[in-house]
């Protein structure tokens, strides 16, 4: 396994919230994994032709097969006017920064501009960052959240966020559990929409599908914490497409307004539910359900020309990942889809040529090359279902191997790490085993007791290969 950081574990460490341990907790599949004989570490190794790289044809030089699974490693941008003023970010940066990540140690989110939090999109990612600037900090502080952050939020003069989305309620991209864990904090207050709930969902609730009626039995319902007993409060603004940032005025760069265009369903949502509705009726539950799900799920928005703005102190935009190509992978014939964000692939993970023709099962397949996860299938679905998908590739991969399917270069002179730690070496590249890893991870954890956390992570490279040298 190769990876460009000292630690593992990728989104799980830098990506999942800190107060999400029952997630975290699926790291300790690769534990399981590294104690494994065959199994070899790589880490602080970066993929590519930059002087400090590893390119990656000297590592298809020595193996059979490579699995690519990096991710989603860049944030989409609106490309609107005042994106880059102070006080506008992405929300993976934000993420990336309460989570330790080493490129976004440095971020510093002034959280003491004002009282209002924007944050523009309505995934799972934006009701994370949401929590994080509404949750209690005493329970936070328990967490591996860094120092950094919670020395921001405790000083931050957030409160009030707002979580707006160019569609409604019934289209959002949110589960169910990330919506019910905001509506449930004990210190936020969820304001509900001036315009009511029937605009957005239509007035046949109980014949919606579970999923859907959940959704709406929750936002109706609304907060566990009164007005009167919460010291923060927070909504979802619905229908709302982000036209500018605003300055606080013209001698300024920090962020005062954002402006949006009011949106209009393209069709009414209580007739389009009850045309879906009429037209599954007679179909059986596993067939209409799903059908009613998906049409409520697409329906679309279109301008009313009509804007609104908003004040807004600090913002996050969170519309969505992009993966990237590695440098070098059209030297081993794979042609990136920019388009798509992915490694163009069967959906079973093999990865495909496009000068290749159809035919049997591995015309169109470069040999011996595979993909997972995001970079496989763009930036969708939680870690259970990236999960299933890794299964599902490394499946694949086993069965080709044993039904003797053509993989890289068939020859006797593939040594794996052996055959790559010379470059390593000649690179200045300073290679992390697993063991090392375990010294990191046990500094991390030692500095986390002492101040009655989980850890206490590195977020620097530098300091995280000086606990090797200590």
């Amino acid at each position: 396994m190769y990876e460009s950081l000292p630690s593992p574990y990728g989104l799980v460490r830098f990506g999942v919230a800190p107060d999400h341990p029952e997630v975290k907790k699926s790291s300790e599949n690769l534990d399981d994994v590294a104690k494994w004989p065959n199994f070899n570490y790589v880490g602080n190794v970066p993929i590519g032709n930059g002087a400090k790289s590893l390119p990656l044809k000297t590592i298809a030089e020595h193996y059979d097969s490579i699995l690519f699974a990096y991710g989603a490693s860049k944030d989409k941008k609106l490309g609107l006017p005042g994106e880059d003023l102070t006080g506008v970010h992405s929300a993976r940066a934000f993420v990336g920064w309460y989570n330790g990540l080493p490129e976004y140690a440095d971020l510093k989110p002034d959280l003491q501009l004002g009282d209002t939090a924007v944050i523009l999109g309505q995934g799972n990612v934006a009701l994370d960052v949401a929590r994080m600037l509404l949750a209690p900090l005493d329970e936070l502080k328990k967490t591996d959240i860094t120092e950094a952050a919670v020395e921001a939020l405790s000083k931050s003069k957030v409160k009030k966020v707002v979580v707006v989305g160019r569609r409604g309620p019934l289209q959002a991209p949110a589960t169910i559990k990330e919506l019910r864990e905001l509506l449930m904090l004990p210190n936020a207050h969820f304001v509900s929409p001036s315009e009511g709930w029937d605009k957005h969902v239509g007035s046949q609730r109980k014949q919606l599908p579970r999923q859907l009626k959940r959704i709406v039995e929750l936002l109706e319902k609304g907060s566990n914490t009164p007005a009167e007993h919460a010291s923060k409060r927070w909504q979802l603004q619905y229908l709302l497409k982000p036209l500018a940032f605003h300055a606080t005025s013209d001698a300024s760069a920090a962020l005062g307004s954002i402006s949006f265009e009011q949106m209009d369903y393209a069709l009414p949502v209580e007739a389009e539910i009850e045309r879906i509705i009429a037209e599954t009726k007679h179909q059986p539950d596993w067939e209409r359900l799903p059908r009613i799900m998906n049409s409520v799920r697409a329906l679309g928005v279109k301008g009313t020309g009509e804007q609104l703005e908003l004040p807004a102190s600090i913002s996050f935009r969170s519309i969505g990942y992009l993966s990237e190509p590695l440098d070098g992978l059209e030297e081993l014939g794979i042609v990136f889809d920019r388009q798509l964000g992915i490694i163009p692939n069967d959906i079973n993970g093999r990865v495909l040529s496009p000068q290749a023709g159809p035919g049997n099962l591995t015309a169109a397949h470069v040999p011996g090359m595979y993909c997972a996860g995001w970079v496989k299938r763009g930036p969708t679905g939680v870690i259970a279902s990236t999960l299933d998908d890794a299964f599902r590739t490394a499946d694949i991969l086993i069965s080709d191997w044993e039904n003797h399917v053509t993989f890289n270069e068939p020859s006797s002179n593939k040594l794996g790490w052996d055959g790559v730690r010379s470059v390593v070496d000649k690179h200045g590249i300073r290679r992390i085993d697993w063991q090392d890893w375990e010294r990191i991870d046990a500094k991390e954890r030692q500095a986390g007791e002492a101040k009655g956390k989980v850890r206490e992570k590195i977020t620097n490279v530098k300091d995280m290969l000086k606990v090797l040298d200590g």
